[in-house]
């Protein structure tokens, strides 16, 4: 999806002659594929210089272009903006002029910064278009590391806010105006920056902000870890969440309802999107934000960590014209990055895909998606019934939750579609039972199941710390694994560096089970057999179960013994 400022350019260039339809249609599946502006893109592809392009927006929306190069910004300005702030904002201050502040900018159509901008100071902003590339070398070069740390802006908060005047037992009854002032107050917007500029760095995946009866926790999630950050003071917590609300475009006057919204950021030269979720408790709202960043999730089916002859047998599964495949494993598995990964393999200009999903998680461009929303009883069942209207290909169902959504799936896929879905069970057989435990009748299972792949995520070992070392008898026996088989194996392990913050580990690799429906299963599934008597079959066939695959990760040094026992 184009911002403001690219869809701007993109049609002034093609107006202007300077790029043709299919460079910028290639430029648009480059950013899908790598997270990069589409700016970025083509000045890099030489299509137009960087200088030719930011002149080029100047003058088409009026707002005067400055050069970054030879320009030395006030230090009283910079002294304004926090290192964290300038860099999600992406605005560098440069001058002051009685309360008007003087702002280079990439992005003239960012309003949002503007507007957070003149709460936090006070001033008026003006802005001054300038290049990206020279901008973010001004930003390192005039703020370098950051300077404020989370600790400093919580002292800022506690010695400056006005939030200190409001007692707990006032929350529940703070009105609408009163809620807006602490959402707009600087300390706590500078606050949230940092932590959103630090997690996202980090390469988090979810941000969790916690009140509890005598504190407030900020905790983030990396590689599927928590870590805890500098714990801010418990009376900021509604300033905090109604800023976040805000921003998400939620109503902060609601602290009694759930909610869900979202918010679109731009950090170090990539668009993210932050999906809000705000859950009443005890004691205050809860948030979390899920960090969707297309730069640290691969859709691509030979980046998800399967093996060549695995990711071939399941390429000729997904390309079949009908039947079920079926992704099982925990909440956090990484189920739907698998099934969008299929959905990019099969997803050509003759195929008609559609998908509903609870929530979508990433848009995929050629693909039709839709969200679930059960409080007004459009639920899996009901979306799959009106695709089938729609004259789709292929179709993803984000679960199978009942009978109803499983007899759905299986209607579909007798009437020639392909059926992609999810189940949470613990293994590729059990997911079989699963159905029929639900109510489907087995010979409608045995003539749409095509495939049941179980998963999980392990954590790969820093390739900047990673070391040999020899285990002990007792992990090795913790995971089955013979001192037969581990004749001429390596191990390795994660040292910890900064690279990896220091845990050993960086980013993340999933390990599958690929149960492929046969004759000899079909047999088995019409004669209801039970779970352990499908699994063992399916082995002595050939199927290599989630911990072996594990151990072949083990010996491959992609990931540890640790991380295998505990998934597995």
């Amino acid at each position: 999806m184009l911002t403001s400022l690219e869809k701007f350019v993109s049609d002034a260039l093609v107006e202007k002659k300077i790029i043709n339809a299919k460079e910028l249609q290639d430029a648009v599946e480059e950013k899908k594929r790598t997270g990069k502006g589409i700016t970025k893109i083509i000045t890099e592809q030489g299509i137009i210089s960087s200088t030719h392009l930011f002149r080029l927006i100047s003058e088409q929306i009026g707002m005067e272009p400055i050069e970054l190069k030879d320009k030395i910004p006030e230090v009283k300005a910079l002294a304004l903006i926090n290192g964290a702030s300038a860099r999600l904002y992406r605005v560098l201050p440069l001058k002051v002029s009685g309360n008007t502040l003087d702002v280079a900018v990439a992005d003239p159509f960012n309003t949002t910064a503007f507007d957070d901008l003149r709460f936090m100071l006070n001033m008026e902003i003006r802005g001054l278009i300038a290049d990206e590339t020279e901008l973010l070398e001004a930003l390192d070069k005039y703020y370098g590391k950051e300077k404020e740390s989370v600790d400093e802006i919580i002292k800022e908060v506690e010695e400056k806010s006005a939030l200190c005047s409001i007692k707990e037992s006032e929350w529940q009854t703070v009105d609408i105006s009163s809620l807006e002032q602490l959402a707009k107050t600087a300390p706590v917007i500078k606050l949230l920056n940092l932590i959103l500029v630090q997690a996202i760095r980090d390469r988090a995946s979810d941000i969790h902000f916690e009140p509890f009866e005598n504190d407030y926790k900020v905790r983030y999630r990396v590689d599927g870890v928590l870590y805890e950050m500098v714990p801010p003071p418990k009376k900021i917590s509604l300033a905090l969440s109604s800023r976040i609300k805000v921003m998400a475009g939620l109503n902060i006057a609601e602290r009694r309802l759930p909610q869900d919204g979202r918010i679109q950021i731009y950090l170090d030269g990539r668009d993210i999107e932050l999906r809000i979720s705000t859950l009443p408790t005890s004691f205050g709202e809860s948030v979390v934000m899920r960090v969707l960043d297309r730069t640290v999730v691969s859709l691509e089916l030979d980046q998800i960590g399967i093996d060549k002859d695995s990711e071939r047998f399941l390429r000729k599964i997904i390309e079949k014209p009908y039947g079920i495949v079926i992704v099982t494993g925990p909440t956090g598995a990484g189920k739907t990055t698998t099934l969008y990964s299929c959905l990019k393999v099969i997803n050509t200009m003759d195929t008609k895909i559609i998908t509903t999903e609870d929530p979508v998680e990433y848009d995929i461009d050629g693909v039709v998606q839709m969200n679930v929303h059960e409080n007004i009883g459009l639920t899996f069942a009901r979306c799959l019934r009106h695709i089938l209207r729609q004259d789709p290909d292929r179709i993803m169902v984000g679960e199978i939750r009942d009978l109803e959504t499983a007899e759905m799936a299986v209607q579909a896929s007798l009437t020639g579609h392909l059926v992609l879905t999810t189940l949470h069970t613990n293994d590729s057989a059990e997911g079989i039972t699963r159905l029929i435990d639900m109510g489907i009748e087995p010979f409608l299972l045995v003539s749409t199941l095509e495939a049941v792949i179980a998963q999980r995520l392990v954590r790969k070992i820093c390739q900047s710390c990673k070391e040999s070392y020899i285990p002990t008898k007792e992990i090795l026996t913790e995971l089955g694994i013979s001192e037969s088989i581990t004749k001429g194996k390596q191990f390795f392990y994660g040292k910890g560096c900064p690279t990896c913050n220091f845990t050993g580990y960086k980013g993340r690799s999933g390990i599958f089970e690929i149960l492929v429906i046969n004759d000899q299963l079909r047999n088995l599934i019409l004669e209801r057999a039970p779970t352990v008597i499908i699994r063992q079959k399916a082995k002595e066939l050939g199927m290599i179960s989630l911990k072996e695959d594990g151990i072949k990760k083990i010996f491959d040094g992609i990931t540890t013994i640790e991380e295998v026992a505990k998934v597995t």
